[in-house]
């Protein structure tokens, strides 16, 4: 159906979607329209789509997200405490003898194994490091970017009171 021009039942229906509350792209995906359809025939008939209800689902969003790494980097500092702990407690391993597969019971995990465990406890804490830098580099990051607008806005109103004054 793209391409066909809109009936004015089409245009009637999206007045009224609109009217009912629906997104653009919820009434372009029930009429089977583009979403560039949509918004050139709803600014034609005058209509806007409130981007406040967008913003506030996004940023619900990203304090979910938020919340669940929260909660991920408690559960890898877990497994990473988890993981150590087994570097200090009795192992079985599992040896090939001549009269077949024997197990022996060690009072510690074989270099190897520890050195494997270790691995995987540094991951876990490395995976919760950087979740961590992430959630703290979201305020730096928006420092910053104040900072170099103010700094920005300093730099003009500076250049500005230089050429009021041309002695100074």
């Amino acid at each position: 159906m793209a391409g066909a021009p809109l009936t004015p039942e089409e245009r009637d229906r999206i007045a009224q979607l609109h009217a009912e509350g629906k997104t653009r792209n919820d009434i372009a995906r029930e009429l089977g329209r583009s979403q560039s359809t949509i918004t050139k025939v709803a600014r034609e008939l005058g209509l806007t789509f409130d981007r406040t209800a967008t913003a506030a689902a996004t940023k619900a969003k990203q304090l979910d997200a938020k919340a669940r790494r929260a909660q991920l980097k408690l559960d890898l500092l877990d497994d990473a405490e988890r993981l150590r702990l087994r570097l200090w407690e009795p192992t079985t391993v599992v040896l090939s003898t001549p009269k077949g597969p024997a197990e022996v019971r060690l009072p510690l995990p074989p270099a190897r194994d520890a050195r494997d465990i270790m691995g995987a406890v540094q991951a876990a804490v490395r995976s919760h490091v950087d979740l961590d830098r992430l959630d703290v580099s979201d305020g730096a990051d928006n420092a910053k970017s104040m900072l170099g607008q103010l700094g920005e806005a300093l730099q003009i109103a500076a250049d500005q009171l230089g050429q009021a004054d041309p002695e100074g």
